[in-house]
């Protein structure tokens, strides 16, 4: 099956910026988790799991920073789920700037599936993870 990719495009603000004058590292980790939720959401995931008693927690995140982004630079963060395990998938992420087309940084997050009651890991629903993915 194929990824189902997300977009989302923003503006950097200037609390994304540190002393160096351009976006602090942190501030990619907190637009990687933005993106998945925005991403979760559109696609109906949130509801699925929620009814089904999961909830999701990161295990690890990894970023490979290519080029500085500065204040008001628009930005297009893409995102797909790259692979699926029983309990954990890898979610891929690449962050552009929109007038050239640069790309920033690239990163990727293995998010694990929980039963929010016990906060154990457990295996993730196939009609849960086909959301994901385009038929």
């Amino acid at each position: 099956m194929k990824p189902n990719r997300f977009v989302w495009t923003f503006t950097v603000s200037r609390e994304s910026i540190d002393v160096n004058d351009h976006v602090n590292n942190v501030a990619y980790v907190r637009w990687m988790q933005e993106v998945a939720i925005r991403h979760t959401r559109s696609v109906g995931a949130d509801v699925l799991s929620a009814a089904a008693g999961l909830t999701w927690v990161v295990r690890s995140h990894a970023i490979e920073y290519r080029m500085p982004a500065v204040e008001h630079d628009e930005i297009q963060v893409s995102t797909w789920v790259d692979s699926v395990e029983r309990v954990s998938s890898v979610r891929r992420y690449e962050f552009h700037r929109t007038k050239d087309q640069v790309l920033l940084a690239s990163g990727q997050t293995q998010w694990v599936c929980l039963n929010r009651e016990t906060g154990r890991p457990v295996a993730i629903p196939d009609r849960l993870m086909k959301r994901y993915f385009e038929s």
